[in-house]
């Protein structure tokens, strides 16, 4: 099978979103709780800041470093965005399309807080 550009373009945007979605996003910590410890520290104004560190021993501390890493999470989404795209186009399809446009949104979002801000 044939990558063109824009097959290239709609699986990099979706595994950007894949990415953040698995790393960074609150709707998806219930994936990441088990496998990170919390740790909340009072900052020198008297605010709560919390930590996440990934679990001391075995598995859990092995999926804690990788879910700790976007660029490790990053390989690791690729593979199965990629792997998505060639087993099943069909089924893949219309999932790699929504977290491609919701990874442009995700841009576009940054792209107006930074001018916002300014």
């Amino acid at each position: 099978m044939k990558i063109t550009f824009l097959n290239l373009l709609i699986l990099s945007l979706a595994t950007f979103r894949l990415t953040r979605l698995l790393v960074f996003d609150k709707i998806t910590e219930f994936i990441r709780d088990p496998f990170f410890d919390e740790i909340k520290e009072e900052d020198e104004v008297g605010e709560m800041e919390v930590y996440y560190l990934p679990k001391k021993t075995g598995v859990k501390k092995f999926f804690g470093e990788l879910l700790s890493c976007y660029w490790c999470s990053g390989i690791w989404a690729a593979a199965l965005i990629v792997a998505l795209f060639y087993l099943s186009p069909a089924i893949a399809a219309p999932i790699l399309l929504i977290l491609a446009v919701a990874g442009i949104a995700s841009i576009l979002e940054l792209v107006v807080q930074y001018f916002i801000e300014k």
